[in-house]
């Protein structure tokens, strides 16, 4: 990744350069004191990002951020900043920042935000990657459909970090499978039969499909558990991150991802609570909710 640092403190700004360069998170390709200055250079250079600080003299970052949008500009913007007023990190959110970066400047904390910024940024660039060849292929309608049920629920557990987890493949059948027998939201079957029947895709006697019916439970529980510990990561750079703010009381006890949180924060080890029926209720739920 190529990076762009905008910030009135050179202190900070070295720091940043530092941490990119020390980590092989990526090259800084420039640097600006303010967004007067920041904006032709990052015109000229297009970096895929843009380190900006929210306060600054001439040029604040939201305006600075507004200009470039105006010229143009498609590359994603990190926000750094003291300030933790609500409406202000909204503000930035809304004019497409990824994510806040906060002051004083902490290594661990930029290391996780731009290692999250840049797995985002190269699977939607895998997915302009593959629409582009559709294209190339005389498929270009399949660009214009909606999305299918797989695509939503990958959608959402993109966006918890889980996508990629073994048990996401489960949990995309399982929602598949309810969806497929058209039960109602609520109340669901028991998980056990949720299982079984998931099971009975791949298995065919019953002692192979009770034994696949416990390795779905437990592979679903292990990628539950990643996701409340993606989500408490999110939740300690980022209490407003709004990822982090949709998913964690929709799909989740609070209690148990702030005990997440005080554990990740004192080096402790990860154990939390796994409310896989929640989980799978809410999930259900909001597919419905997108496919109907």
């Amino acid at each position: 990744m190529r990076y762009f640092i905008v910030d009135d403190d050179r202190a900070s700004r070295v720091m940043l350069s530092n941490i990119i360069n020390d980590c092989e998170l990526g090259t800084v390709i420039g640097e600006a004191k303010n967004g007067l200055d920041a904006i032709p250079q990052i015109l000229m250079m297009q970096p895929e990002f843009v380190l900006i600080d929210l306060l600054m003299p001439k040029l604040d970052g939201i305006e600075t951020i507004e200009r470039l949008q105006q010229n143009g500009f498609k590359g994603h913007f990190i926000m750094i900043s003291q300030v933790v007023n609500k409406e202000m990190v909204a503000d930035g959110y809304s004019k497409g920042i990824e994510f806040f970066i906060h002051k004083p400047i902490n290594k661990i904390e930029v290391q996780m935000v731009l290692k999250r910024t840049t797995e985002q940024y190269l699977l939607k660039n895998s997915l302009e990657v593959i629409r582009q060849s559709l294209t190339n292929f005389n498929i270009t309608e399949v660009t214009h459909t909606k999305k299918t049920t797989r695509e939503h629920i990958q959608s959402i557990l993109n966006d918890m970090g889980i996508v990629a987890e073994v048990g996401s493949e489960d949990i995309i059948k399982i929602i598949e499978q309810l969806l497929i027998e058209k039960h109602k939201i609520a109340p669901l079957p028991p998980l056990k039969e949720i299982y079984e029947r998931v099971a009975m895709l791949t298995k065919s006697t019953p002692d192979d499909i009770l034994k696949e019916s416990k390795a779905i439970e437990q592979r679903v529980r292990r990628t539950i558990l990643a996701a409340m510990i993606n989500l408490a990561n999110m939740g300690i750079v980022d209490y407003t991150n709004s990822e982090f703010e949709y998913y964690t009381p929709r799909y989740f006890d609070l209690t148990d991802i702030r005990y997440l949180m005080k554990q990740i924060e004192n080096n402790d080890q990860r154990k939390a609570k796994v409310n896989i029926k929640k989980f799978i209720q809410v999930l259900y739920s909001e597919i419905i909710s997108k496919v109907d």
